[in-house]
């Protein structure tokens, strides 16, 4: 038993609140940290306490943060973006995160030629892994529907998937900061950050949030704008869902994914709030702050789940199942990037997006300080929503003639 029941939701709230703040104290303050992400320690103070004991893996107070702090985040964080960049950085992140695509494919075959015969069931789980590292957890739970394996091959697969999560985010996050790594791809987004701090004594992350002046009535009209902003999108997307329903024709049944993506949804009406209000919303000072707070609560809870007693009890192969096609999709897009004259950033967002969704990919962003890419890669990252479970059905198709 942990030392905080999963019912004792205070004090877990209580856990989550100081672990985002001692992860900004340690990032701004202690120079050792300097060169560390406060999302690499937020999640490291997780993944540390979770396999101590201190705390549950599993508990509501974790899905009200997936719930409710991370799409509360989305609006406040985009409010300030130049939507001429967005559009701009799209384009390009859309290719590279198709390529990212198909180093899951190519990931999830290598896989299952290497474990087939160690696995039950490894057919299903490839299709559900398949269409999980193209969109989301959202495909994943589609999948695990469509296929139905049973239920201990389903509860192995996400200890198994929570703790390679875990790993490939940090693996993402402290990449783009090997100076080796930079010079060999490039890292226009993180050398235009380190110019503008060029001088300062501070480290980058105590420059870049310097106090400025905020009132409460920002405060209070951003946090009301965004609750707003995501209160209307998920039930425009609800109530669209049962409208238009599903059909059997692939490519309107896509069209329908797209149209009522909730996420998607609130992106665009964010957009639109950003053009239609451009006044208004330029005076939300605070906002940023807001929602990167938002954000490092979002990497606490990321950290959790990754619990490595459980995976050497129950899922030590299918951990190599899931890491094996994380770093087939990372090498893919290592080797494509490079070769397409991409820069580290966008190679490591768009491997964010396949593997862990757009709303991580976004966190990534955040946390590294390359806030041009927010917007794009949140808009992209839907994509994957929408073609995960057709190529998951694919996938599982294909492994099943081998």
């Amino acid at each position: 038993m942990p030392l905080i029941a999963a019912d004792n939701h205070l004090l877990l709230w209580a856990f989550i609140m100081l672990a985002a703040a001692a992860a900004i104290v340690i990032e701004q303050n202690v120079r050792w940290a300097a060169k560390v992400p406060g999302a690499v320690i937020a999640l490291l103070i997780a993944l540390a306490a979770s396999n101590l004991g201190l705390i549950p893996t599993e508990s509501p107070v974790y899905d009200a943060v997936w719930g409710y702090i991370v799409p509360l985040a989305i609006p406040l964080l985009l409010f300030q973006l130049d939507l001429h960049s967005v559009l701009k950085e799209s384009g390009r992140l859309l290719l590279i995160f198709l390529i990212s695509s198909v180093g899951t494919v190519l990931g999830v075959l290598l896989g299952f030629a290497m474990l087939r015969r160690h696995i039950p069931e490894l057919d299903k789980i490839s299709g559900m892994i398949a269409a999980s590292y193209t969109g989301g957890g959202v495909n994943f739970a589609a999948m695990t529907a469509k296929l139905e394996p049973s239920q201990s091959i389903t509860a192995a697969t996400i200890v198994a998937d929570n703790l390679m999560m875990a790993c490939y985010f940090f693996i993402l996050m402290t990449l783009p900061a090997l100076p080796a790594v930079r010079r060999f791809w490039g890292s226009p987004h993180q050398d235009a950050l380190e110019n503008s701090h060029n001088g300062s004594n501070q480290n980058q992350a105590a420059a870049y949030w310097q106090p400025k002046a905020m009132s409460l009535q920002s405060i209070a009209l951003s946090l009301g704008a965004s609750i707003l902003l995501v209160a209307v999108s998920f039930t425009v997307s609800k109530w669209l869902k049962t409208v238009l329903g599903s059909s059997e024709h692939i490519v309107l049944d896509m069209l329908i994914g797209l149209v009522t993506d909730k996420y998607l949804l609130l992106t665009t009406l964010t957009f639109a709030a950003i053009v239609f209000c451009r006044k208004g919303v330029a005076k939300l000072s605070g906002s940023q702050e807001l929602g990167t707070y938002c954000i490092y609560l979002f990497f606490v809870v990321i950290g959790i789940p990754a619990s490595i007693p459980l995976i050497i009890q129950n899922a030590p192969l299918l951990f190599v199942f899931t890491l094996t096609v994380a770093l087939t999709n990372l090498l893919v897009t290592l080797l494509a990037g490079k070769l397409l004259k991409f820069g580290i950033e966008e190679i490591m967002l768009a491997c964010n997006a396949n593997i862990g969704g757009p709303t991580t990919a976004a966190a990534l962003a955040i946390g590294k300080g390359w806030r041009t890419l927010v917007g794009p890669i949140l808009v992209i990252g839907t994509v994957g929503y929408i073609i995960g479970n057709y190529i998951g059905t694919m996938v599982y198709a294909l492994v099943g003639n081998m």
